[in-house]
């Protein structure tokens, strides 16, 4: 639980914008912002992201995951302390590169110190935790941000880097990281204090799985040497293109922004509320249903659902902005849709894509594939969330959700096609199916050169 403070502090972070932009754009606001820089404010986070993650892995590597863990706390405190400082936009730009700089951080390292120590029987849980607590991290940003001013939501959100601090600098380090470095003994102790009762037997499990993967250590090149890991690649990083392209980090952030042009007779952070609330609702309805239905199943039901509620919300919003008829008595339409497609989301979008990527690759290019999917996503997130103002300034808020629509219902195509059944199959049997899969397209590629 200590752990996942730290990904609520990201959670702080990525809500953060909702409450806080439309008072930056107010004329009331102390740091008057143009619908430009509050693009900036937003995605210059997640730009920043990018930057840390091969660092980070390194750290984790060299230093180990509990020490790499708190240093990434320290971006998180310095940026929180920028922002009850600030009196320009220029300091709100660098207290968010900070923010960035730290969410990048804890995305690369909390799941891998989270699967290290969990057991088996409970690491489940608590991946799904820390999904969890960025929700709640972001779902309090809308409700108490309308309540309080700039500096005073900020003063809340550096009590949770802190506390991280103070709290986790009393666990222990990884015992695989030690059993890396043949540390043996600290390992021992280590997970001594994380179990109770006869430890031997894991211990030596753990030591057996740390010297297989020495002995298979992966390289970068291999993701691209390796076929297998080639197609995996490009099926890895389609997904998590068509998760960032169906506009969930543009609606989270821009939120209260996107609400205030509803119409709606529900104040927009009342909505935000609403949303946010069913947000951490369904966040664990994918992990309950990932092992029943299966990951593409959930994949192609999400990509249809945010397809169409994305369409949906783009109508209406072309009816109310250009159309002389009265859309009072479709009010309530918005709201609902927003809420469908969040609920759509969670079940398949949200988190299947990272099953995935943990599963499609071997173990000795597992971190390598997750750096390189951390770095694409932050780009991806990065670029829907700055170039959601500039469209919506120059052709419509409508014309953004009919993009985020098309590219999700191009997604499902995408999905429908290109992307394996993963559920219930061993690793092993996963790597089997890609290589067979290769060597159909390879026949298929020279059964075409020689027609």
């Amino acid at each position: 639980m200590r752990t996942t403070l730290i990904t609520a502090t990201a959670g702080t972070c990525y809500g953060w914008p909702s409450p806080t932009l439309p008072y930056l754009q107010s004329t009331e606001s102390s740091i008057p912002t143009s619908p430009d820089e509050g693009s900036w404010i937003v995605s210059i986070m997640i730009l920043c992201s990018a930057l840390t993650p091969i660092p980070s892995a390194y750290l984790a590597d060299r230093f180990g995951r509990k020490t790499t863990l708190l240093l990434g706390a320290i971006p998180f405190i310095l940026g929180w302390v920028l922002v009850i400082v600030a009196k320009s936009v220029a300091v709100l730009y660098v207290a968010r590169m900070f923010s960035g700089l730290g969410y990048g951080i804890v995305y690369t390292v909390a799941p891998m110190y989270t699967g290290e120590i969990a057991t088996n029987e409970v690491r489940g849980a608590l991946s799904t935790l820390i999904t969890l607590m960025n929700k709640v991290g972001i779902l309090a940003q809308y409700c108490i941000g309308p309540f309080v001013t700039m500096r005073t939501l900020a003063a809340i959100n550096l009590i949770l880097p802190i506390s991280f601090v103070i709290t986790f600098i009393f666990l222990p380090e990884s015992p695989y990281y030690y059993l890396k470095f043949e540390r043996s003994e600290r390992a021992e102790r280590s997970l001594r204090k994380l179990r109770s009762g006869d430890i031997r037997l894991e211990l030596k499990n753990i030591e057996l799985s740390v010297q297989e993967d020495m002995k298979n250590r992966g390289t970068w090149s291999d993701l691209i040497s390796e076929a297998t890991n080639r197609k995996a690649l490009w099926i890895s990083l389609g997904i998590f293109t068509i998760q960032q392209l169906c506009g969930s980090a543009a609606v989270v952030a821009y939120a209260q922004v996107i609400f205030q042009v509803t119409g709606s007779h529900i104040a927009p952070y009342q909505e935000s509320i609403i949303l946010g609330c069913v947000q951490v609702a369904t966040c664990c309805l994918s992990v309950v249903l990932v092992d029943r239905l299966g990951r593409k199943p959930l994949l192609l039901l999400s990509a249809l659902g945010v397809g169409l509620m994305n369409g949906t919300i783009g109508t209406y919003f072309y009816y109310f902005q250009t159309s002389k008829t009265n859309m009072d008595y479709l009010h309530w339409l918005p709201i609902t849709a927003i809420l469908i497609y969040i609920v759509c989301y969670a079940i398949g979008l949200s988190t299947v894509p990272y099953v995935i990527i943990g599963e499609m690759f071997p173990t000795n290019v597992k971190l390598y594939a997750s750096c390189v999917a951390h770095i694409y996503t932050g780009i991806s997130m990065f670029a829907v969330q700055k170039l959601f103002q500039v469209v919506k300034d120059a052709w419509g808020i409508y014309t953004v959700f009919w993009g985020f629509s098309v590219f999700s219902l191009m997604g499902l195509v995408f999905m429908l096609v290109v992307l394996p059944e993963t559920k219930g199959k061993s690793f092993g049997c996963i790597q089997a199916q890609l290589r067979r899969e290769v060597a159909r397209d390879n026949a298929s590629k020279l059964m075409t050169v020689e027609y």
